[in-house]
């Protein structure tokens, strides 16, 4: 038998026979992809050899401030994952995913902590999900002029140096008063970020529980750890007062006390394909 079948089988009995799906999806999710994990020096530091050089960490660099203080360096840091997020394909859980909501006509809702946009890439619409924490492929002013959230063009281009990870001039502006733009994502430290657009998503997720908050709603956790627990938190919470179940997915710390949740310590999109096939 199979590591987890039990399991497996399970979670596929409860997705054959739920009213709708929210899935809760963190950075678990997109290392199945092949994006880098930043879960730990490391690995953000291979990514980033510069940054390494530096002695940067991670939540470091994953600062507002950096666009104020040296920009060519804040652009060649978020314009590479930009450029590396654009080019990578959602792996095949992606396509699970949807195919159950499309083809098998399930209702879904997807809360994610990833500002990859991989969801809508896969194809799933702006007005089903919730970016808690942003979106790369959207960029706000830094001086808060008034502008709103504009999305990233198609054509969008950043000439950077892998040597030193500066970006070279000119940078992405502003198209109402020329300031550095940023991406419009929230970083530590970061009293300026935006969260209009993220505050609509998210009245969307709120109408959405109206109508499918039941004991039969099941909540699909994906990759989602907890160092920043946000995806989690919102998972449990949203199980709880549905008294619905959760599938939680996830390779380390996938434990869980409640009665209501379906452990499987694996990776996403294997999981995801087993349960497909179940």
């Amino acid at each position: 038998m199979e590591p987890f079948q039990k399991e497996i089988e399970q979670a596929s009995s409860f997705i054959h026979s739920c009213d709708a799906i929210l899935v809760g999806a963190g950075a678990g999710m997109g290392v199945d992809s092949g994006l880098p994990d930043f879960r730990g020096n490391d690995g953000f530091w291979k990514a980033y050899p510069p940054l390494a050089k530096m002695g940067i960490k991670f939540h470091e660099m994953a600062n507002p401030k950096w666009f104020s203080d040296e920009p060519n360096l804040a652009w060649g840091f978020y314009g590479h994952r930009l450029k590396l997020y654009q080019k990578t394909v959602p792996h095949r859980g992606f396509n699970i995913l949807l195919e159950k909501n499309t083809v098998k006509k399930i209702p879904m809702f997807i809360f994610t902590s990833n500002v990859d946009g991989h969801f809508q890439k896969t194809g799933f619409t702006g007005e089903q999900i919730v970016e808690c924490h942003g979106s790369i492929m959207h960029l706000q002013c830094t001086e808060a002029c008034g502008q709103s959230i504009w999305r990233v063009e198609s054509d969008f281009k950043l000439n950077i140096d892998p040597q030193n990870l500066q970006a070279k001039n000119p940078l992405p502006l502003c198209p109402s008063c020329g300031s550095i733009a940023r991406p419009n994502i929230l970083m530590f430290s970061d009293w300026e970020w935006l969260q209009e657009r993220t505050a609509r998503q998210t009245e969307n997720l709120t109408r959405w529980l109206e109508q499918y908050c039941s004991p039969k709603l099941l909540v699909l956790e994906l990759g989602a750890g907890t160092s920043i627990p946000t995806v989690r938190s919102v998972c449990e919470e949203v199980t709880h007062s549905s008294k619905g179940t959760m599938i939680r997915v996830y390779l380390r710390d996938a434990g869980s006390n409640s009665k209501q949740t379906i452990s499987i310590p694996h990776t996403t999109k294997d999981t995801l394909e087993r349960i497909s096939n179940n």
